[in-house]
């Protein structure tokens, strides 16, 4: 089992900066790959961004690459979001995800219980 732990939302100008935390607890979270998904109002639960075990291959959902970067640091089981040049449309609420896969995160085994990120125009 592993738990997760979000943290950093917030509310936040068009244009400015987050970063997301999340804290994985439990049975060797490091060997996972992770990610972060997001859910609007009225709408379903997307993915965002995804990281491989060692953190050697990321990827990102087209709506975000080139704004946002994950990354995560294996030692203190910590995954991070930096969210640049936000938009009204990213306002969701915000879920750490991890994978027994090391590589995708495609279909999450475990979810944290999310953040919520609001972005103003």
């Amino acid at each position: 089992q592993v738990q997760l732990r979000e943290s950093g939302g917030g509310l936040v100008q068009a244009g400015g900066s987050l970063r997301l935390s999340c804290a994985a607890f439990g049975r060797t979270p490091s060997s996972n790959a992770m990610g972060w998904f997001r859910q609007a109002p009225r709408k379903e639960r997307e993915f965002v961004a995804g990281i491989s075990r060692s953190g050697g291959s990321a990827y990102y959902a087209a709506s975000v690459k080139g704004r946002f970067t994950i990354s995560r640091d294996n030692a203190k089981n910590m995954v991070y979001l930096q969210m640049n040049n936000l938009k009204p449309e990213d306002t969701a609420r915000y879920y750490c995800a991890s994978s027994r896969d090391p590589n995708v995160v495609d279909s999450p085994d475990y979810w944290g219980p999310g953040t919520q990120v609001t972005v103003s125009s």
